[in-house]
């Protein structure tokens, strides 16, 4: 069954070569955004509504040109994306899940996966404490606690070896941050 406000809607035309970069530009204007998402984003709304231009759609070249214009970044987006993941206390792992989703090529990500190194033990620590187990738990947890919160670590995308360190110092007790 259709829904009330699609019956009434008329199809939209057809995409030409100005609609198309008209939606890239409120795309990339509204969202910060990669060149592998604006050209999937494209490419959807040349499914949905068609392309009347002649030949093939310049998706590739159109998001390439918005690229040497600067108005999608990919390192801009995968230095914000891990900044904010690390604020989070999210590990290294799930940093560079991340930014794979995000279609971000491993030469424009280089600088932010070393960041996401470097910070690996900052962002643990901000994840326990957030989650209050290792030191920053009340008491000792017991065997189950301690695999939830082992399990909740190596989701986050910590290293197995930091978070064997975490959770085994003492309430209170927070680790040096040894060699990762």
């Amino acid at each position: 069954m259709a829904v009330p406000h699609e019956r009434n809607r008329k199809p939209r035309p057809p995409l030409d070569e100005a609609g198309l970069e008209r939606l890239g530009l409120l795309y990339a204007g509204r969202y910060a955004t990669t060149r592998a998402r604006l050209g999937a984003y494209l490419a959807r709304k040349l499914r949905e509504r068609g392309w009347s231009g002649s030949g093939r759609p310049p998706v590739e070249p159109l998001v390439e040109r918005f690229a040497r214009l600067g108005y999608v970044d990919d390192r801009a987006f995968a230095t914000a994306r891990t900044a904010s993941l690390m604020r989070r206390g999210y590990g290294e792992h799930r940093v560079d899940q991340a930014l794979r989703a995000a279609g971000i090529a491993a030469e424009d990500s280089g600088h932010a996966r070393q960041e996401a190194r470097e910070g690996a033990w900052a962002a643990a620590l901000r994840f326990a404490a957030r989650r209050r187990i290792g030191p920053y738990a009340e008491s000792a947890p017991g065997r189950e606690a301690r695999q939830k919160a082992a399990a909740a670590m190596l989701r986050a995308g910590h290293a197995l070896d930091t978070v064997r360190r975490l959770l085994d110092a003492a309430p209170g007790e927070i680790p040096d941050p040894g060699i990762d």
